[in-house]
């Protein structure tokens, strides 16, 4: 089995810009989160739209709460990278289905993914070890 080599710590405006990064990710999903567990009348509406039942509606903002807080501290930020990937990609599968607008809806699941994995990358050592990106 082969070693994992270390790397060069960030530098002050890589490491910067993955926390700016990676908050966003964290305030997106904190907003998507709230108005799913308040059940607001347009979350209801647009569950509806998309084909499912609008009781699902706290359970999916539990969920994505608690995904947002596991991407958020650093013990556990690779953990809910992983499963923030999962519920973007059902996202993502959903506005396939219905047929919805590519750039704006579709697309809006993999642009927050880049986000989290490429913030997590710029500010975790670990993972940059792991996944080195060669010249």
């Amino acid at each position: 089995m082969q070693a994992i080599l270390p790397t060069a710590p960030a530098s002050g405006a890589t490491l910067w810009t993955g926390r700016i990064l990676s908050g966003l990710v964290v305030v997106f999903l904190l907003f998507d989160g709230a108005i799913k567990v308040a059940e607001m009348d347009v979350v209801k509406q647009t569950l509806a739209e998309l084909g499912y039942p609008a009781d699902i509606a706290f359970g999916l903002g539990v969920l994505t709460l608690a995904i947002g807080a596991l991407y958020a501290i650093p013990r556990t930020s690779l953990l809910g990278a992983i499963l923030l990937t999962g519920l973007l990609g059902g996202a993502m599968a959903t506005h396939l289905r219905v047929g919805s607008p590519v750039f704006s809806h579709l697309l809006f699941g993999l642009y927050i993914g880049l986000m989290a994995w490429g913030g997590l990358f710029l500010r975790d050592e670990r993972l940059r070890a792991m996944l080195p990106l060669r010249r």
